[in-house]
């Protein structure tokens, strides 16, 4: 089988390896369709890890930091009885960057970490479950402080995640849904996937977290202080941070009345994927516009390239085209 490899920073390989055989606990999938995590692939590609701090050697773990796939089961490990050969599957969880990650042709695949999907369910709508598993992890958490019915929600960055928090925030009973994205093109996809207003994050909504112009709830994207902090000026219950964090946010004294949270991340887990999963069945999210270039990955460099630049949002791969 082919698989991919970052070799060393900005290098890739396209090699032959043995097919793997599943073992207890796991099963065999023939991957159809892989989407690029953007984040992971710039900085894997860049030579910096994804999270500071921590190690990144080269060449990195191969398949890897492919997480977000989907496919067909083809094998079975010996005491799986959870799935069966022919199922149509998508990983819900990524299974850690020291196993062989989704960028081949075949993954081998815990079973636990992944979920079976209708038959009529196209690739392009369920690749990236696990990244709206994640998105709903952090709704999960609103949805405890009853911060999403009739409120008026804001979503920071409009990149992949950005977009699936706009349908997600619609889909949970937000009334209204206010995106902040510097990027025209980012904010028409937006409007066209629901959100109500879409803006530059600059002074033209203004700050204030009182009044009907104040958001109630709402997410961050981007990890940045400054979009943090932009939300936090203008919300008056609470703010997720769902992007990942690499600077120190300033909790200032305004914020310190009226009960306000600014919330971090829980871990991922399966019942948030189902949920997830629903919502695309159910056709209140679409995954598909987030990948606005489909590729084979011969072209892998090309495609983290047009990430680079921001020409795309996310890549859909495509292992078995050439």
């Amino acid at each position: 089988m082919k698989i991919l490899q970052i070799a060393a920073p900005g290098q890739v390989e396209w090699k032959d390896v043995p097919i793997p055989d599943p073992g207890p606990g796991e099963v065999l999938v023939k991957v159809e369709s892989v989407t690029t995590c953007p984040h992971w692939d710039l900085h894997i590609m860049s030579g910096e890890p994804m999270f500071p701090g921590a190690d990144l050697e080269y060449p990195y773990t191969p398949g890897q930091p492919g997480h977000e796939a989907m496919g067909e089961v083809v094998a079975l490990g010996s005491d799986v009885t959870a799935l069966t050969v022919g199922a149509r599957v998508a990983a819900w969880r990524d299974a850690g960057h020291q196993r062989q990650g989704c960028y081949a042709q075949y993954v081998t695949a815990v079973v636990d970490n992944l979920l079976e999907i209708p038959t009529g369910l196209s690739a392009a709508k369920v690749t990236s479950l696990e990244l709206a598993m994640c998105l709903q992890v952090s709704f999960d958490q609103l949805a405890r402080l009853d911060a999403l019915p009739g409120s008026r929600f804001g979503v920071s960055g409009l990149g992949p995640a950005g977009l699936i928090a706009v349908q997600m925030a619609r889909a949970c009973g937000a009334r209204e849904v206010v995106a902040f994205d510097p990027l025209p093109a980012r904010r028409e996809l937006a409007a066209n996937l629901g959100a109500d207003l879409v803006l530059p994050p600059n002074d033209s909504f203004p700050p204030g977290r009182g009044g009907d112009s104040a958001l109630g709830a709402a997410i961050d994207c981007t990890g940045l202080k400054p979009s943090i902090e932009y939300l936090m000026a203008r919300t008056r219950q609470a703010v997720a941070i769902f992007g990942v964090l690499r600077e120190t946010v300033e909790f200032k004294a305004e914020n310190w009345s009226g009960g306000f949270t600014l919330m971090g991340y829980e871990p991922h887990n399966r019942s948030a994927a189902e949920r997830a999963l629903q919502l695309i069945v159910d056709n209140a999210i679409d995954l598909a516009p987030l990948a606005t270039h489909t590729l084979p990955f011969t072209r892998y460099a090309e495609g983290v390239d047009l990430l680079r630049t921001k020409e795309a949002i996310k890549i859909r791969f495509l292992p078995w085209e050439k």
